[in-house]
């Protein structure tokens, strides 16, 4: 017998479009330093976009990437593309030319859209990229584009011709987002229109209870999976308010934008916490805030009970990933329990297996983190064993060592692998590594991740010089600036005479990291 046809769900019609139908199109939807619009106007400018991409025949399923700032340009780019059925593909501003180009070339766009910060980054990421023929630029000079690359100003892109949401399904895809994850190699993990509603559902509503009436600001931004969550699925999801914020992320910028845009929701990490705790900043300029919420990397129990008894906020710890689009496990309002992530979010199943892939039961018994749900990514592009490797039936390998505390919430232990996070993001040793070894003063290089003062992970250099070379430390971390994105540059380094090896010549990681804890004061975030 023939099978029905699947539902239709379009997750930027969703997301706008249905408060229209349902008599809410004077509600605020998104406030940003320079604009502000209500529901009706934001549905008329993502539609006015949508139209734009159909016009450079931007087709469903498609990638369109995007390097972009915060701002209302990036908002409607990202949902005009899910509206005409392709797939958005917001990308870091943190990366460089180089390493953007590669991720370009990866997706295979065709279009690539940049804002004026970043429009040097999108000029290099474009050259020999054999897929690309669009180049749409904010307040940019659209020319000197490589042949065969067409450059579009925002402005003329943005069309008043008819623009319908595609037909969409709930399996269909709709974003990708790149991560290192486990493997150190760029890769996109991709989700589908449903996952997007999903995460709303089961995070924002089951754990923060957002309603209509909440404004929401994050320190991390849009092209994150955690940071997209926070400012455009969970507000729009409900009728609220985004709050966009495209400078760089400041105690003292935010603390502005709190006391001013009436924050009820405030997303960030510890390295924000951090920072905020000894600014110059007023005790109450998140008065308004209702919840704070922390994820990228464990909260310390200082950030806590300091976010609580200085601002009067309770901020929740939780764990999230690419992979699950946001957050699936997580402390609850009133029942947090300091260094731990909490408890599985409504809707996520996990659990913790032995290196044999047991499950493992007992309290304070560690294990590999498992996690299941509806939110998970269908998989990687084109990385065919990474994603079998990463992604079974219905469970996904986290990389992440766990144990089970004797109340239930779950404690992370660290990674599995040598992966380390600097400010919430994986930073990948062996690419920080080949850039060390470009140095023409150091032979040898390896980069273990060291924990600082409230137990985050910082990324130290280990290099040997060259023969009758000497090296200056300060030297080798603006060499790594200079080829890298900021994050990933290290933290400090550490001249040894020679790297402590096994028999067979495999770096011992771990020796290192135990050499050079303790003997490095490294400055919090």
């Amino acid at each position: 017998m023939p099978t029905a046809a699947p539902t239709t769900f379009n997750a930027a019609d969703h997301l706008v479009g249905r408060h229209l139908r349902e008599g809410d199109g004077d509600r605020t939807a998104v406030v940003t330093p320079t604009r502000s619009l209500t529901y009706a106007e934001l549905d008329a400018e993502v539609r006015r976009v949508a139209a734009g991409l159909l016009a450079l025949d931007v087709r469903p399923e498609e990638r369109v990437l995007m390097c972009m700032v915060d701002e209302v340009e990036l908002f409607t780019a990202i949902l005009a593309t899910m509206f005409v059925g392709a797939v958005a593909v917001p990308s870091s501003t943190m990366l460089t030319g180089r390493e953007l180009h590669d991720i370009v070339v990866d997706s295979r766009a065709r279009v690539v859209v940049g804002s004026a910060d970043h429009a040097g980054a999108v000029r290099v990421a474009v050259a020999d990229a054999p897929d690309v023929r669009h180049v749409v630029l904010v307040d940019a000079d659209v020319d000197g584009l490589p042949p065969g690359v067409e450059g579009v100003a925002w402005q003329d892109l943005l069309r008043d011709g008819p623009a319908e949401p595609y037909a969409t399904w709930p399996d269909s895809p709709a974003l990708w987002l790149y991560t290192s994850g486990t493997t150190g190699v760029p890769k996109a993990a991709m989700h589908r229109h449903g996952s997007i509603l999903l995460v709303a559902r089961d995070y924002a509503g089951g754990v923060l209870g957002i309603t209509r009436d909440d404004r929401c600001l994050s320190v991390a931004k849009l092209f994150f999976a955690y940071g997209i969550g926070n400012s455009l699925f969970f507000p729009l999801s409900v009728g609220a308010t985004a709050l966009l914020e495209p400078a760089r992320p400041s105690p003292a910028l935010f603390a502005a934008r709190a006391a001013r845009d009436g924050a009820t929701l405030l997303f960030g990490t510890p390295s924000f916490w951090g920072p905020l705790l000894v600014a110059d900043v007023p005790d109450d300029a998140f008065s308004s805030v209702r919840q704070g919420v922390s994820a990228g990397e464990a909260l310390p129990a200082r950030m806590f009970e300091g976010m609580r008894d200085r601002f009067g906020v309770e901020v929740l710890d939780g764990i999230g990933s690419t992979e699950m689009l946001h957050i699936y496990v997580s402390n609850r309002p009133g029942r947090v329990r300091t260094r731990s992530s909490g408890t599985p979010v409504p809707g996520y199943d996990v659990e913790l297996r032995d290196e044999r892939g047991a499950v493992v039961d007992a309290t304070g018994q560690p294990g590999e983190l498992h996690v299941r749900g509806g939110s998970v990514a269908t998989g990687y592009w084109c990385r065919t064993e990474t994603s079998r490797a990463v992604f079974l039936g219905a469970w996904t390998r986290t990389g992440d060592t766990y144990v089970r505390n004797d109340d239930g919430t779950l404690s992370c232990l660290g990674r599995l692998g040598d992966m380390l996070k600097a400010g919430g993001i994986w930073v990948t040793p062996s690419e920080v590594e080949e850039r060390l070894l470009e140095h023409p003063d150091i032979s040898e290089a390896v980069v273990v991740g060291v924990l600082d003062a409230d137990e985050l992970d910082k990324p130290v250099a280990c290099v040997v010089p060259v023969p009758g070379r000497e090296v200056d430390p300060d030297d080798v971390i603006r060499w790594c600036r200079q080829g890298l994105a900021s994050f990933k540059r290290p933290r400090a380094v550490v001249v040894l005479a020679e790297l402590p090896k096994t028999a067979t010549g495999k770096i011992r990681r771990n020796v290192l990291r135990d050499l050079v804890r303790g003997d490095l004061a490294l400055p919090t975030p």
